[in-house]
């Protein structure tokens, strides 16, 4: 067990940390050097052992470490307030700057929008309207714009359709099965921790779209996305484009066939289906792409058909094509 534990941290570090983080790149490397290290890991359940989840935990109990040495000495000696932690969170991470990969899509559908995010942690990617973007040769600003707002910034390629203004989303609700709440200050805190330790200007836009949030909430239910969206999705207006999407979501349901379930599912029950996720999730989809989409890149899909390749948050936006026609149940205007 602790070889596969061992080569998922070396994965970590090769494909997801190599470049965004050195700390985190060299403790995941370490941690897979360290027979104590990986025992203590494998006496976690499988979702539990991931190293997103090991590395905020141990930050959120002992702090930002210097080095392995450190980082090491405080795992062992504190595990089990680390081991607490890790079994009552998750890696929840609510990354609002993927609204930057989003909006060129929900800026084409036909308006106004109805959204609908499954697995949305506090729901900060449900507010694509109140955010500001900065796509280099072009700046979109909401009309009650402040000092405050965060700006998210992509770099995206010229055959990107940049829009020209936000979307007008007239409800919004999402499903987690575990929502955090905007206005408590000890699930924010877990959230920040969740900010790998050198992004200091990711940590800054995530408290300033926590700010937004908190203004006006949006809608969180609590439940399951393989059992539970049918029931939210009949609370969404009749006169509005449905959009059912998730983004980093479905890689944590770890069995192929109730994704691709949950796929058919939303297809059914939405004008839009939209998923960011990396490409294995759905790979049935991911073979309708010529070319590889390199980790940590994700697949940005409509409707079952790939259109972006896209920064985990949101940071780069490559166009792969125009997105499909509506989903049957209303004609698209695109």
């Amino acid at each position: 067990m602790t070889t596969a534990i061992a080569e998922t941290y070396r994965r970590f570090a090769r494909e997801e940390a190599r470049g965004r983080s050195p700390l985190y790149e060299a403790l995941s490397e370490s941690i897979a050097d360290d027979p104590d290290m990986l025992a203590h890991l494998a006496d976690l359940p499988p979702a539990k052992q991931q190293p997103n989840l090991l590395l905020a935990a141990v930050r959120h109990v002992t702090g930002v470490p210097g080095g392995w040495a450190d980082f090491r000495r405080n795992a062992l000696a504190h595990w089990g307030e680390i081991r607490t932690v890790i079994m009552e969170r998750s890696t929840q991470t609510n990354e609002a700057g993927r609204c930057a990969a989003l909006l060129p899509v929900l800026a084409l559908l036909p308006q106004p929008l109805a959204l609908l995010e499954v697995g949305t942690s506090a729901g900060l990617c449900l507010l694509p309207d109140r955010y500001a973007y900065d796509y280099g040769v072009h700046v979109l600003r909401p009309v009650d714009m402040t000092a405050d707002t965060p700006v998210f910034p992509c770099r995206a390629d010229e055959a990107t359709p940049v829009p020209k203004s936000l979307p007008r989303v007239v409800w919004r609700a999402g499903l987690d099965i575990r929502p955090l709440d905007v206005k408590d200050a000890d699930q924010m805190a877990w959230l920040e921790t969740l900010v790998w330790p050198e992004q200091s200007d990711r940590l800054a836009r995530l408290r300033a779209a926590v700010q937004v949030a908190r203004a006006d909430p949006p809608s969180i239910v609590q439940g399951d996305l393989t059992r539970d969206l049918p029931l939210l999705v009949k609370e969404a207006p009749r006169d509005a484009t449905l959009v059912v999407f998730h983004t980093a979501v479905l890689a944590y349901v770890s069995d192929q066939a109730q994704r691709d379930a949950f796929a058919a599912q939303a297809l059914s029950l939405c004008d839009y289906w939209i998923s960011n996720e990396e490409p294995r999730v759905f790979p049935s989809i991911a073979a309708k792409i010529d070319r590889e989409l390199r980790p940590p890149l994700f697949m940005l899909a409509v409707n079952g058909q790939p259109v972006a390749a896209a920064h985990p948050h949101g940071a780069t936006l490559d166009w792969i094509a125009e997105p499909p026609p509506a989903n049957g149940r209303r004609k698209s205007t695109m």
